[in-house]
């Protein structure tokens, strides 16, 4: 044996007796430590759990985006049906003040005094509120009775309060933990969101996004993208068509149309901000100077009727899904038609007729893009699907959600638009809101925690 042989025969034996005497006890914390390392341990019952509580929510998923996706798709129906009875017999309008208090009568002979719509399915979220299940029939008909009569709102207001209430309702009966009602909560707002557009992609992430702004609820994700994907087929299986506004005129993005659209998107910003307003303002009026909500809904009914003359159009009632297709198409619409729409929704919400207000808000983008977006060198068609997106943003401060409803809606190719008007009009439509059962979590302008009310 040579020196070289000699020595690396020492060195082994040196490591071996190291080992050993270095070797701590068994049973010790440092002895855990290394077995870990050499051994990693599965902890099977954690793994366990957490798959049983995943196929859950899976199957509750699945439960509910039938349960709500076929209701939903029902209500959709419903309300396509009660529109097209209104645009045969215009006459219907001047019945609209008696529907308001047809409403009022239902609601308060059921003991809800005051009704927080789809704030309160957002707040139920944070504070753990139960929802009675009545709330599902009832929205429905106050909903039907507003489009019937010609009352300007959406529909999805009332299917987010729908899809809220039977998820939550469900999570309750079945003795869930309150995380996971709210989470069965999310899921049916998913599932009736879905439901009603036809589009999954957006649904699944309104209802982890529209909550606390500046922090996504992932814990979700998989039962809300199982039951709007559910709810979605299931809607289309039963003959209610998905919407859809293909737009293909989007020109290759350079300085001028880039400067443009920023233009456009500061404006937009600032039509969100007074939509929002204009909501929250004229319902303080309301309760200010007709305390009485017969009075209330009466008197709004008749101003709708009577704004409605003074327009001399129809356009601007109901939903309006109708005008939207026509200026997604590159139309043109009367250059104040925005404007009136925002008037007739803050005079029917606020006086407490039923509806939503994320249609009126589509309606409000589109024609405010086809006005505006002219004016920046970019087509009428273009300019309606880059409003739609950014007042969707800049009212409910979703902005993947915006943007994401924007390529279900008017495709991909708009990508750059979609991203730009939804960042610009984000970051500048304030802290207002639709919803102010919402929760701002952090700054629009800076990484600073703020958790404030809009």
């Amino acid at each position: 044996m040579n020196n070289k042989e000699k020595e690396a025969e020492i060195v082994k034996k040196n490591r071996r007796a190291t080992y050993f005497t270095k070797r701590p006890k068994a049973g010790t914390e440092e002895d855990a430590t290394l077995r870990e390392l050499l051994l990693p341990e599965l902890r099977w019952k954690e793994i366990g759990i957490d798959l049983l509580d995943f196929l859950r929510n899976f199957i509750m998923a699945n439960l509910l985006g039938v349960v709500v996706g076929g209701y939903c798709s029902l209500f959709g129906m419903l309300i396509l049906y009660v529109t097209k009875v209104r645009m045969e017999h215009e006459w219907i309008l001047f019945l609209l003040p008696f529907g308001g208090l047809a409403i009022v009568w239902v609601y308060r002979r059921l003991g809800i005094m005051k009704s927080r719509g789809t704030n309160r399915i957002l707040e139920s979220i944070s504070s753990g509120e139960v929802i009675p299940l009545k709330a599902t029939p009832l929205i429905t008909f106050a909903t039907a009775v507003t489009h019937l009569l010609g009352g300007s709102a959406g529909r999805e207001g009332a299917a987010l309060q729908i899809g809220g209430s039977i998820g939550n309702w469900a999570g309750v009966k079945l003795k869930f933990q309150q995380k996971d009602i709210t989470v069965m909560t999310m899921c049916g707002m998913s599932a009736a969101f879905s439901a009603l557009f036809g589009t999954p992609l957006a649904a699944t992430v309104f209802s982890m996004e529209v909550i606390s702004i500046g922090i996504m609820h992932y814990s979700a994700i998989v039962p809300c993208a199982v039951a709007a994907i559910v709810g979605a087929n299931l809607s289309r299986f039963m003959g209610l068509a998905p919407e859809k506004f293909p737009v293909n005129d989007f020109a290759a993005l350079d300085w001028k149309i880039g400067l443009g659209i920023m233009a456009f998107s500061i404006l937009s910003a600032l039509v969100s901000i007074i939509f929002c307003l204009s909501l929250q303002k004229t319902e303080i009026l309301y309760q200010k100077y007709l305390k009485n909500p017969y009075v209330r809904i009466l008197a709004g009914g008749i101003l709708v009727i009577a704004v409605t003359l003074l327009l001399g159009s129809r356009d601007y009632n109901g939903a309006g899904m109708q005008m939207i297709e026509r200026m997604a198409a590159g139309d043109k619409v009367w250059m104040f038609g925005f404007i009136a729409k925002i008037m007739l929704t803050a005079l029917t919400l606020g006086a407490g007729f039923k509806g939503g207000e994320i249609v009126p808000t589509i309606f409000i983008g589109a024609a405010f893009g086809c006005v505006a977006a002219p004016v920046f060198g970019i087509s009428a068609s273009v300019g309606a699907a880059m409003g739609v997106c950014a007042l969707f943003c800049g009212v409910t401060n979703c902005p993947l959600t915006a943007i994401l409803l924007s390529f279900e809606l008017f495709g991909f190719e708009g990508m750059p638009y979609f991203l730009i008007v939804a960042a610009i009009s984000y970051r500048l439509s304030g802290y207002t809101s639709l919803y102010h059962g919402q929760k701002i979590m952090y700054s629009k302008s800076r990484p600073e925690y703020i958790n404030r009310r809009p």
